[in-house]
């Protein structure tokens, strides 16, 4: 008999366009953003039922992703918060959450591939 310890719902490399940023060009503009997360969800009845009720749909987290990138901020670390905070709300079985966003071309004269923030969260309420 095998024991789930840990399962996690991930979506990597979501690519969007978003009004990030503390300069005027950057609100008006935009940028794009690539974004990854990782959720700890305990998956285990999903893998006996096969039944996607039984699981953290990573439509709905898209969706909620995307709804939270489209309200422009002065930081992506705000983003990142509200993002976190909002699938903590719509689903409480969330036990962590790994984010990370990646503005793809920062306007600081750099030659690089992106620059960002990455969060680490635990949902108190299911320890």
């Amino acid at each position: 008999m095998t024991k789930l310890t840990k399962s996690l719902i991930h979506i990597s490399d979501l690519r969007l366009h978003a009004q990030h940023g503390v300069l005027p060009q950057e609100r008006l503009t935009g940028n794009d953003y690539s974004i990854d997360i990782n959720i700890g969800y305990d998956i285990s009845r999903a893998m006996q039922s096969d039944n996607v009720d039984d699981t953290l749909n990573y439509a709905e987290v898209y969706s909620t992703i995307k709804d939270e990138m489209q309200q422009p901020s002065s930081l992506i670390e705000h983003v990142a918060g509200r993002i976190a905070r909002r699938l903590i709300a719509e689903h409480a079985e969330i036990s962590t959450i790994e984010l990370r966003i990646t503005k793809l071309n920062p306007p600081m004269g750099a030659d690089c591939k992106g620059a960002g923030v990455e969060i680490h969260l635990t949902n108190e309420k299911t320890k």
